[in-house]
Parts: C-alpha cells; structure tokens; sequence
C-alpha cells in the first residue's frame, strides 16, 4: 500500500545528528529518559516542518501552533521562539543540510520523579528534540494518488482536543491501524456528528461542480499545508468552502485529494471502494499542486 509519507530511503540519514536539550547525539546514541514525559504518557506536542533549499517552510506558523498546543496543555516550552528557531538553524548546520529535509520537533513536560500522569511530579525542565531526515515526498505519489476508507474511529473531543499536535496519537493510531485492516492507504475518519472530519495523518479536501469542500475544522488539526492550500484557493479565484458535509458527498465528488508537511497536495483515488475522478488526478488537484509547489519556490527566492 502506498502512504502519503513515502519516500526513498537515504543512507545519509545514517549518520545524522540529533539535536537533545541543547547537545548533539549520533541517532544511534540518541536517547531520552524512561522517565520522560513523553516516553511515560505521550505528554507534549510536535511539529513537521519541511526544510526546502535553504528555507524552513512555514516555520511561524508550525512554532506559533506548537507554542500554542504547548499553552492549551499547560506545558511550559521552555525557550523563547527565537531560541527555538536558533536550535532549528543550528541542528541544519551541524548536518550540513541545504534541502529536502524533513524535521521532527518534539517538546515533552520533561522528566518525572515517577511514573504517574500529574504534572506536579515533572522535576526537570521541558525535553526539546530535533529529528532532521533527508526525505524527499516521492513524486510518483502526486500523480497516482492514495485510497481512502471510512474508518469507525471517531475524530472528537471527548479524550483530547482534536485541534492539538499532540505526542499522544492513539485516535490517530487506531484509524491507521484500521485503514490497514481495510486495505486502504489512509483512513478518512468521521466527526461525532457523522461529517467528514480529516484523515489520520492528512487533512482531507473534496471537489465538487468546482469548488473545494473541507471540513469546518471543529475537529480536526489546523494543518498548516490546509490553510495554505485555502489561502491558494481564495488568492486564484477558486470558490473554497469551510463545511459540514457527508461522506455520500465524498463518494459524489468531482475530485478529492488531502494535505500535509511533507508532501504537500496528494490526490485521492478511491474512497471505500468508489473511484474518483476516473481513478486519475484531477484537472483542479494538478492545478493547485503547482501552485502549491510555486509558493515554496517562491519562499525560497525571497528569504
């Protein structure tokens, strides 16, 4: 099955070093406590931020969502954003990195006197790590596109806010897991209302007589690829809707295709077995990855 993080393996990434609360480890002697927050309970937030010829992608709106996930849990991160962003830099430099990177940054509570959920047993300050891969999406997948399923797992808020980039990705975890069972690429998941939400690891998007449908946001990760792919639509003209809609809408669409940090615009296929836009990318999707990938590239001349 194909996945919208596929990518061909790079034996650089063999030798990386990974940046740990201000020190630099060989990946295979990077490590982090036990008693970790994150390790314990999944308790902090992330972030995917693609590196692309010299230019941090997005890099102010990945921080301010993930100073503001770090907020909405009551989790210090610990530095300023301009601190953050000098690790960032600095991490790229000590690899020797100029493009095609892809960055995990995590920030967990940080280190516990026990293993128990209560932020008051956390004794040390907040766990900063920086993970930089070459990854480059692979290109074949922008044109042949993924499958979907309608997978059971809900996408709600009644464990955690679904809006958070949080370490703890079980929902997300059930749903992939799910969607493999299926034999689908990704599974799209359902609000508790029974509308389209997001997928599990994407943010999803449909077509319809021309104008691009994706959900309310009520539910689902203020995807940073999403909101860049609405402002692309409002800027050309594109009629693009914030809405409530069902999956027999999905399965009626004109063209579906989802988003994400690392691969940008992928188009969809199929959902739960019914083929969309004659099993081929469509004409709107094409476009709107160009222009897409025209916004990178120009990001990358004016920095």
């Amino acid at each position: 099955m194909a996945s919208t993080h596929d990518y061909d393996n790079d034996s650089r990434n063999n030798d990386i070093q990974i940046f740990i609360n201000g020190e630099f480890y060989l990946r295979s002697e990077a490590k982090i406590s036990v008693m970790d927050s994150g390790y314990l309970l999944g308790d902090g937030v992330w972030e995917g931020i693609r590196f692309h010829k010299g230019h941090l992608v997005h890099l102010e709106r990945h921080l301010d969502r993930l100073y503001e996930g770090a907020k909405a849990i009551e989790m210090t991160v610990g530095v300023s954003k301009d601190e953050m962003i000098d690790a960032l830099k600095k991490t790229l430099e000590k690899n020797k990195m100029t493009s095609d990177v892809h960055i995990r940054l995590i920030v967990s509570r940080g280190i516990k006197s026990t293993p128990y959920q209560h932020p008051k047993v956390t004794i040390g300050p907040p766990t900063i790590v920086i993970i930089p891969e070459y990854k480059k999406a692979s290109p074949k997948l922008k044109v042949e596109g993924i499958t979907l399923g309608t997978v059971k797992t809900i996408r709600d808020n009644r464990t955690q806010d679904p809006r958070i980039n949080s370490l703890s990705k079980h929902n997300c975890i059930a749903a992939c897991i799910e969607a493999e069972k299926m034999g689908v690429d990704e599974g799209l998941m359902l609000d508790p209302n029974g509308n389209v939400s997001t997928c599990n690891s994407t943010n999803f998007f449909m077509i319809s007589n021309k104008e691009v449908w994706t959900s309310n946001g009520e539910y689902c990760l203020n995807g940073v690829t999403r909101s860049t792919v609405i402002n692309i639509c409002k800027q050309n003209q594109i009629p693009i809707k914030e809405r409530e809609f069902s999956v027999q809408d999905v399965h009626n669409a004109d063209e579906v295709f989802v988003t994400g940090t690392f691969a940008g615009i992928i188009p969809v296929v199929s959902v739960d077995g019914v083929v969309i836009s004659s099993g081929t990318r469509g004409a709107l999707t094409n476009q709107l990855q160009t222009w897409y990938e025209l916004s990178l590239e120009n990001m990358s001349n004016n920095q």
